[in-house]
Parts: C-alpha cells; structure tokens; sequence
C-alpha cells in the first residue's frame, strides 16, 4: 500500500473529475441549522476553527509519524502509512460505488481497525458516516436508515456474537434507498470491504470544506428514537486538538479503547481520534472486563484509557490483586453517566492512577477535571469546559438564573455545541433557545470554583451504565402491544449501573405476564439495553395536579420496594 495519498488537483472547489464544489460538501448539509456569520468568524479569528478537515488529520498525522504504530487490535498492527493507505483505497472504493460527497453511510462496527479505515475514507470522499453502535437492532438501524436517507450500510459479519446478516438483510428490504450493503469480514451474502474496487478506478472529489457537515452522531435522546447530531470538521478538530492538550497527550501515549469505538466519549475525549492527533497507539479491545483489558495494559504499555462508572467498582476490585499489569497507566477517565462522588474518593485513593472525570455530550459541550487538579476537586466536580468561550448559563424552571451553588438546568452554547439536531425543526424549537443555548437536560451546579456538578437529569431518559434509554421510545414500542393499555418507563438505582430502567404497566389483558412484554420487545428488534429490566403492573397511574403521569411518585415507588426486598434479602 502506499505511504500517502496522491495530490489533489482543484482542492479550492474547481470542478474536477466531474465533482464540483456542491457536491464536494462546500456549504451547509441540507437538514441541518447553519452557525450564524458573526459567531463562525469569531471562532476562526481566535484560531479555534483552523480549516482542517478530519481526513487532514489522519494525513498530517502520517507525514510525522509515518511507519509508527497506530492501532493495534488482537494481532493486527497497523501503522500510519498503512491505516491512511487502506482508507484511500476504501475512498476510492465507495467513489466507484457511486457513493458521493454529502451521501449519508449508516457505519456499525465494533472496536476494529476497519471502524477507522472507514470512517476516514468517508471522511475524505466527503460522505457522512452515521454512528450506530453495536448494540443496535433492526428498529434503530432502520430508523437511521431511513432519517437519514442512507446510501450504503456498512457493518461486521459478527457483532459481539451477534450475526448481523439478517439485520443487513431486513434494512435494505425496509429502506428502497439503501443501495449498498457492505461486509467487514467475510460474507457470502453481501460484498466485502475487502472486495472493494482497489487502484485509481475511481478519481476522489476534492477535499471536504472544514465547514462541512463531517458526521451524524445519535444523541441519547428523551423522546422517541435517538436524533441524529451534525458535526462539522472545524468545531470536532478543535475538540480533539483541545482534549489531546488538556488530557496531556504525546506521541508516546498509548490509548486503551474499551468502551464502544463509535461513543463519542471514546471518539473524541481525547478518545481515538486525539491520540491519533497527537501521534499515540490506540489498543482496541472487545470488551471491558479487567481480564481483558488488564493484561492489554501490561503488554501495551497503555498509558491512558477511558471507562463508564459501571465498570469502576469491577476494576477496583480486580486492581488490588493485578501486581504490576497496570504500572504503565497514568490516567483513568470516568464520563457517560453521573459518577457517585463516593466511588470517585475511591479510585482516587486506591486506583494507581489520576482519575479525570468527564462530562460531556455528543451534542458539543465537555467538560474535563484538569490533570493537576487537587484530589478534592477531582473526586467531588466534573470539572470545566474545554474552551474559554463556551458559555453556560444554570437555569431555573422559568429560564431565570440561579446562584452558584444552587441547583438548576444546563444551558450551553460555544465553538463545538450544535445550533440544532438533523431535520429535527420541531424539536429543535424546544431543544435550543431562541438565542442558540442547547438545552441539555442535565441539572447541574456550578462551584465557586467554576467546575460543574451533576446532579440529575430533567430530561425523561434513564442512564443505563452510560447507553442513553429514551422513555418515550420504550413506552410507545410497549403499547403497541394488544394487551397493553399504558405504559411508563421510569429509572430505578442500580448498584452497578447506576440506573435501570422500570416499566409501569396497565393492562387490557389480565393474562399479560411480564415474560410476555420482555419478548415482545425484544422481538420487536429493539437494542437490548432498552428492553425494561424489570416490569410491574398496576391498575392506575399517580398524578400530577396537571393531569400527566407522576413520575417522580413512580420512581419512589420502585426505589422504596428495591430497598425493602433488599433490606428483607439481608435481613
């Protein structure tokens, strides 16, 4: 393969090849809420918005480090040379295709190094990836596909045992506009990435604009299916640049991806994307477990990885019989869910590196605790913002501000906080003020200090150890069942995920058993982390004095009766 990519001729818009600057993603994706002039010209004269694109990253970051490793996955090692080499072929692939700048690719892949040879060609044919994770099904695939009118659909044979063929099968049979399905791996029912056209059989467009749409994210969602994030390559190169400074990165750190590749927690925070910045290893791994992950620390050397606080305690426990497999570690990052600020005393006085806690969104705004911070202000915050401009007000339920110190709802906009979600009009007019502040739906305060705390969310979501669960989603998929009257989804702690999701139903069928629902939502092709956990059925929904569902009262209910079966069990 070759070392890098041939010279792009009309790179300034010209038409070139028969692509033209329209086509090239020069100009704001249709769908999505443009940044206003005087804000996107602040942002450049201040140096946060360079004009780099994200396929210049993985270009730049070969011409420094060139045959260094870049990712490392099982036995694979790739370098540089050979991750940019292999994403131009896959480029010039897709290109051959038909598929062309701004076309939406719906991208579901695990921790594996065609996750970023993907995405990276795409990247630079100007073609949107669309996030999904593994753990998605056919009523969220096929959502995707259709939202976002997807050309192509790329996933893995397996995806952590799951065989994904038939899914491929029935998102292409519900979606008459997805023209490509594509394999990474083997298959006998659809081409592989591998199979791919190779060589200049198709000429690339010029490169994307850095004011282009680069990617569709799912945000975690308070009503119905997830919506679907712009992200431009300006704002999320200035992310990466900023996270790689604030988190300390070299080109001597070594990145331990453990939770989903495509989460934008381990994309960008720094994630993989910032350690590739900065010239570091990423080490991918299937999965999280410390016996897993331990030993990829000791043999890679990892300096750096990222966890969910679900899988904290886990890693606690097996750390204080681990010897010296996690003697090169430097930084354990904790984000993606509230983080119990007893837990977090713990890992600071236990854990033989420095945590940092993140708070953050895919929407834009991240918040990190700074490496030199007091093991105080570590343990109890979640830290500040990445950039100095990005502005947050701490509301009450009248819009109204409230003192530090006090409780109230996030408000955010800045240089990487989105101005609205993809052709979302109605939403987005309840998601973002008239003046562009996204409405987050945490509820937070802000300490003298200026760091946040997160205490809650006001949004209707459960936090299922980090995977987002919309209740409206949950509760409109249960009602379509015919012995089903009513349905409402509410959190309920859990000790090791921080939440599980509870469903409150009222039945048409007296006969309905809670086994029943469980199946049916699972057949009905729904992420297993959003079937409900547990179920209880009851005759009448408690009130507000406005007439909609208490939920609050719901949420007592069920964490009062966990508590008394918990109290009798140890009793």
């Amino acid at each position: 393969m070759s070392a890098m990519p041939h010279a792009v001729p009309g790179a300034d818009g010209a038409d070139v090849n028969g692509w033209d600057a329209e086509a090239a993603g020069i100009g704001c994706q249709p769908g999505c809420t443009p940044w206003p002039p005087a804000l996107a010209e602040r942002y450049r004269a201040l140096g946060y918005w360079r004009g780099e694109s994200l396929a210049d990253l993985l270009v730049m970051a070969a011409r420094r480090h060139g045959e260094r490793i870049a990712l490392v996955a099982g036995e694979v090692r790739w370098s540089y040379n050979q991750l940019l080499a292999e994403s131009l072929r896959l480029a010039r692939g897709f290109a051959a295709l038909g598929i062309r700048p701004q076309d939406r690719v719906v991208v579901q892949l695990g921790n594996q190094p065609e996750f970023f040879s993907v995405i990276f060609a795409l990247f630079r044919l100007g073609a949107l990836p669309v996030f999904a994770l593994p753990a998605h099904r056919r009523l969220e695939i096929t959502h995707f596909c259709r939202h976002a009118q997807a050309v192509a659909y790329i996933t893995a044979p397996r995806l952590g045992g799951f065989d994904s063929h038939a899914l491929a099968h029935q998102a292409r049979a519900a979606c008459p506009g997805l023209r490509h399905v594509l394999m990474a791996g083997d298959s006998d029912c659809f081409p592989t990435l591998r199979g791919l056209p190779s060589a200049a059989v198709a000429p690339l467009p010029p490169a994307p604009a850095a004011s282009a749409v680069a990617f569709l994210q799912l945000s975690g969602g308070s009503t119905g299916t997830p919506k679907l994030i712009p992200r431009t390559h300006d704002e999320y190169f200035y992310t990466l640049r900023e996270s790689a400074r604030i988190c300390a990165l070299t080109d001597q750190s070594t990145y331990l991806c453990v939770l989903p590749a495509a989460h934008n927690f381990a994309l960008s925070s720094p994630g993989t994307l910032g350690v590739l910045w900065a010239g570091g290893v990423v080490v991918l791994a299937d999965d999280g477990s410390p016996g897993t992950a331990f030993e990829l620390i000791r043999r890679e050397c990892v300096t750096i990885t990222a966890l969910v606080p679900s899988l904290v305690p886990v890693w606690l426990a097996a750390a204080a019989r681990a010897g010296d497999q996690l003697a090169s570690l430097q930084v354990l990052q904790v984000g993606g869910a509230r983080f119990d600020p007893q837990l977090a005393r713990r890992v600071v006085q236990e854990f033989p590196a420095v945590l940092q806690q993140v708070f953050g969104m895919a929407e834009g705004l991240v918040n990190y605790t700074r490496l030199d911070d007091s093991p105080r202000r570590i343990a109890s915050t979640q830290g500040h913002p990445i950039s100095p401009d990005d502005e947050i007000r701490i509301v009450d339920d009248d819009d109204q501000p409230v003192a530090d110190g006090e409780i109230g709802h996030l408000l955010t906009r800045g240089p990487y906080t989105i101005r609205g979600y993809y052709h979302a009009e109605a939403h987005n007019a309840r998601a973002f003020t008239p003046d562009g502040y996204y409405r987050t739906g945490d509820m937070v305060r802000r300490t003298t200090d200026g760091d946040l705390v997160v205490e809650g969310r006001a949004k209707d979501q459960i936090n299922r150890g980090g995977e987002k669960v919309a209740a409206e989603e949950v509760e409109l998929l249960l009602m379509t069942h015919p012995g089903v009257h009513d349905a409402a989804l509410v959190a309920m702690p859990d000790a090791h995920l921080g939440e599980k999701s509870c469903a409150f139903v009222i039945r048409r069928d007296p006969a309905l058993r809670a086994v029943d629902l469980v199946r049916f939502a699972r057949g009905a092709g729904v992420a297993d982390f959003k079937v409900p956990d547990h179920i209880e059925f009851v005759d009448v929904f408690p009130q507000t004095p406005v007439g909609k569902i208490d939920k609050r009262a719901l949420r007592v209910r069920i964490a009062e009766q966990l508590q008394t079966t918990n109290s009798a069990l140890q009793g």
